[in-house]
């Protein structure tokens, strides 16, 4: 699995957009890559599959943090090995989806996710896995839970915040307190 100080690799995917494009489908897909949304922090989750059970409510979380990160100068993408099109139909078939505001990107030939290290070897889906990325392409921060026990994005915000101050950030950091002089 890539880790702290890798470069994200390249890639360009198909996705469901974020917001009521996203549910149109003369307007629902985009192509997003390494290069999109230039000079901006990447917030990419992974979750395992579409129409489960845990996988809505982290992807409902993370697009309710949606401005908190935009806020912060980061985007925030979803990805899983399920197509755009079976993303579109999830969306708008479950209530809390449809109003999403973050893109759904489609990685059906797991490439993507092989690259960053993260298909789950019984499964052969993404695993639940997070990564910050900074506007240089560098990745600052990875997380992965076990397929059956959902993450907490607003811990992935704290991180971002405390990766951004450029300080030194003791346990439970948040934005605002004091942080850590070296001595």
């Amino acid at each position: 699995m890539l880790t702290i100080g890798d470069t994200l690799p390249s890639f360009a995917l198909k996705a469901v957009q974020g917001g009521p494009k996203g549910l149109a489908l003369n307007e629902a897909f985009i192509e997003i890559s390494d290069k999109s949304d230039p000079g901006k922090w990447k917030i990419l989750f992974a979750w395992p599959k579409d129409f489960t059970f845990v996988c809505p409510t982290e992807i409902v979380a993370f697009g309710k943090l949606a401005r908190d990160f935009a806020d912060r100068d980061a985007v925030v993408w979803g990805l899983s090995t399920d197509s755009e099109f079976v993303h579109m139909n999830w969306r708008l078939h479950h209530e809390d989806l449809k109003s999403l505001p973050i893109p759904m990107i489609a990685d059906i030939k797991r490439e993507f996710s092989q690259a960053l290290g993260i298909l789950d070897k019984r499964e052969g889906v993404a695993m639940r896995a997070t990564f910050i990325i900074d506007p240089e392409g560098i990745i600052r921060f990875v997380s992965v839970n076990d397929l059956d026990v959902g993450r907490n994005p607003q811990e992935v915000l704290r991180v971002l915040d405390a990766l951004q101050s450029d300080e030194l950030c003791p346990c439970n950091w948040q934005k605002g307190e004091p942080t850590l002089k070296a001595a």
